[in-house]
């Protein structure tokens, strides 16, 4: 998982000198843009959430016939994984701002790894619940139509962080990024944190309630 050095790889004539007045001039606007983004898409599973409280709560009881209980402890299990990704992102940024590129590039593998996982483990549960317990998107009512766009849409959000993250690892090792100018990294992290929230959320309505 190491690499070779514990240097910052250059790219080119780029230097580590100051922040350049353009950089500094457009950073805090592109962050801006980030979190916009991401409130935009906070409205869009808040939507999806409260609609699922609401029916939920206007039915005639909970779980709906026929619908067992989702496993908790397998969910839970998940759960740390993904919440240990968020851990290990935080770190893998904080390393990059001390200077600790093998660190850095360490952290951020892990998470990357993390991630996958989590998506294997949603992978499986999505398995299960279709082909053993004939729980479908269609077929289960509120709780299925519910469940699987929820959880699927966070399901591919994780697979866009996980994207996102190994292209600000290939673009550091490539040289894209300095102590003062790492804007994407974090972008990475602010998202990879988002998803950890949204999952507390769902986990909470879907799992817990």
């Amino acid at each position: 998982m190491a690499l070779a050095s514990s240097s910052y790889p250059v790219a080119g004539a780029q230097t580590h000198g100051e922040v350049d007045r353009l950089y500094a001039e457009t950073r805090d606007l592109r962050l801006n843009g980030f979190l916009l983004f991401m409130v935009s898409d906070l409205v869009l599973f808040s939507s999806f959430i409260f609609a699922y409280l609401y029916l939920r709560n206007s039915g005639q009881g909970w779980p709906p016939p026929g619908i067992n209980r989702l496993d908790v402890a397998f969910a839970a299990f998940n759960s740390v994984v993904l919440f240990g990704s968020g851990t290990t992102m935080h770190f893998a940024l904080e390393n990059w701002k001390h200077g600790h590129f093998m660190k850095y590039a360490n952290w951020l593998i892990a998470t990357i790894v993390l991630g996958v996982t989590f998506l294997g483990g949603q992978g499986y549960e999505y398995y299960t619940l279709m082909a053993r317990l004939h729980h479908t998107w269609s077929g289960s009512g509120i709780f299925g139509a519910s469940f699987f766009t929820l959880t699927g849409m966070h399901g591919l959000h994780v697979f866009a962080g996980v994207c996102f993250l190994t292209v600000l690892l290939m673009q550091s090792v490539m040289g894209k990024y300095t102590p003062q100018k790492y804007f994407g990294l974090t972008a990475g992290t602010l998202y990879w944190h988002f998803v950890d929230v949204i999952w507390v959320l769902l986990f909470s309505i879907f799992y817990l309630i």
